[in-house]
């Protein structure tokens, strides 16, 4: 299982690949493969069959998934890709918080203390 630095819903910046320099919302995350799905970024061809009766089948285009490596978080700050860390705040709380300015991006849990 691969740890994961973004979540669901967290706007990432495309580092590498055919979509690089792209930007989009994280839609899903697999810890498991670690690898993300990104709104917008690494759109595939499918050709998908009718499966009942009166469904129309065709070509339909959705995104792919892609290595979570690829992608940095975008601070909601200030708007660049920033890397990640993880603190404890005030409440004795453990927050991931972005490096580039420090602003905290939500409570991860509780500590052990």
């Amino acid at each position: 299982m691969a740890k994961v630095h973004v979540k669901k819903d967290d706007m990432v910046y495309v580092l590498s690949g055919k979509d690089r320099a792209k930007t989009g919302k994280v839609l899903d995350v697999n810890p498991k493969t670690g690898r993300v799905i990104v709104e917008g970024v690494n759109i595939v061809t499918k050709h998908q069959k009718p499966k009942r009766m009166g469904e129309a089948g065709g070509i339909i285009e959705e995104e792919a998934a892609i290595d979570a490596s690829n992608v940095m978080l975008i601070d909601p700050e200030t708007g660049v890709p920033t890397k990640t860390g993880v603190k404890f705040n005030a409440a004795g709380e453990r927050v991931r918080y972005a490096k580039a300015s420090g602003t905290e991006l939500g409570v991860i849990g509780k500590s052990s203390k």
